[in-house]
């Protein structure tokens, strides 16, 4: 509570606010001041000044605020460009919810709540907007900003594991009809077994004697993917894709202003190249995403889930076996050899 003001004319002003050397200055229960303006200032202007100071620091003391703070940290600079990206979609979500709580006002309970309203419609988002906001809570516990992570404990939902696997002839269809740019990109991630980040971020530099440097944005595990006459001629693809005259690229995969694709503008051709791909054979299903052609890779690799793992650049084994999808061929009783 503030203190009783020596001169009763000032009780015209706000909470804590008081008159400074040169200027009013705001006296936050938190502590510190605030100089809000001229000492010749309407009362009006004192006031205003004042609610602004107020609101700036209420957003700062509650889960909006946090979030905030979060997304200008070393933290948040430090992660990939999707994921940024998507936390900053997931924190739309999040903010309209919880964003005027205090950060520890808010309970697991709230969490399941959350959870279960979102998951009625969306239950894969559900899990998504769950974990960016215990991240957040993690990195502002780390800094004493928090005392705990309600996110803790709250159980996600269960996410089907895919099991598509893209037959040849699904590839081949997809590819005929593809642009140059879609094709390069499906040959490198089924070729390498890459993610869709590690195709649009491949860079010349990395292109090496050996074969193709490539460090994957999730796991971190470095690789040189070694040279086939087939992922030689990706690469001499790459090299016919238009450029504005004068321009170069550091990219692989570039637009025609040398900058890389992003995923947005990417998946905006893959979408296009599978709807044709559908127009001209009706028959086959592109019901597939990006991401399983690398499964589809993994699925093709020659060799036992050992092999398969080390050549994939998974950290467990059990992550292998969910990219190897085509199903085995098995001698029936009295078949074997």
């Amino acid at each position: 509570m503030a203190g009783k003001r020596k001169n009763p004319a000032d009780n015209i002003y706000p909470p804590r606010v008081y008159r400074g050397k040169s200027k009013f200055e705001f006296h936050p229960a938190t502590g510190g001041a605030v100089q809000l303006c001229p000492l010749d200032s309407p009362v009006s202007l004192i006031w205003a000044k004042y609610e602004a100071a107020l609101k700036n620091i209420q957003e700062k003391t509650n889960l909006s605020g946090l979030i905030d703070q979060f997304f200008e940290s070393a933290d948040y600079a430090r992660l990939g460009t999707e994921t940024q990206k998507d936390y900053k979609k997931y924190s739309k979500k999040i903010i309209p919810v919880f964003g005027k709580m205090d950060p520890d006002g808010v309970k697991p309970q709230h969490i399941r709540k959350y959870m279960d309203k979102r998951g009625v419609v969306a239950p894969v988002q559900a899990n998504r907007e769950k974990s960016f906001l215990s991240r957040v809570y993690g990195w502002a516990y780390e800094r004493g900003m928090v005392a705990g992570n309600p996110c803790k404990g709250v159980r996600q939902f269960k996410e089907e594991e895919r099991e598509r696997y893209i037959t040849d002839e699904e590839y081949a269809a997809l590819y005929g009809v593809a642009p140059p740019v879609v094709q390069i990109a499906m040959e490198l991630a089924y070729l390498c077994l890459a993610r869709q980040g590690d195709v649009l971020a491949l860079q010349k530099s990395q292109l090496l004697e050996m074969g193709i440097f490539i460090r994957q944005g999730k796991t971190a595990a470095k690789q040189i993917k070694a040279w086939s006459d087939r992922l030689t001629a990706v690469i001499e693809l790459a090299k016919s894709l238009p450029l504005k005259q004068g321009l170069s690229s550091v990219y692989v995969l570039h637009q025609q202003n040398g900058r890389r694709y992003t995923r947005d503008g990417f998946n905006s051709r893959w979408q296009q190249a599978r709807e044709e791909a559908q127009a001209k054979h009706p028959h086959l299903l592109f019901d597939f995403t990006f991401h399983d052609l690398k499964a589809k890779g993994v699925s093709d690799l020659e060799g036992s889930l050992q092999e398969k793992q080390q050549i994939s650049g998974h950290k467990t084994i059990t992550q292998t076996a969910r990219y190897d999808r085509k199903v085995k061929i098995v001698p029936v009783v009295g078949g074997q050899k």
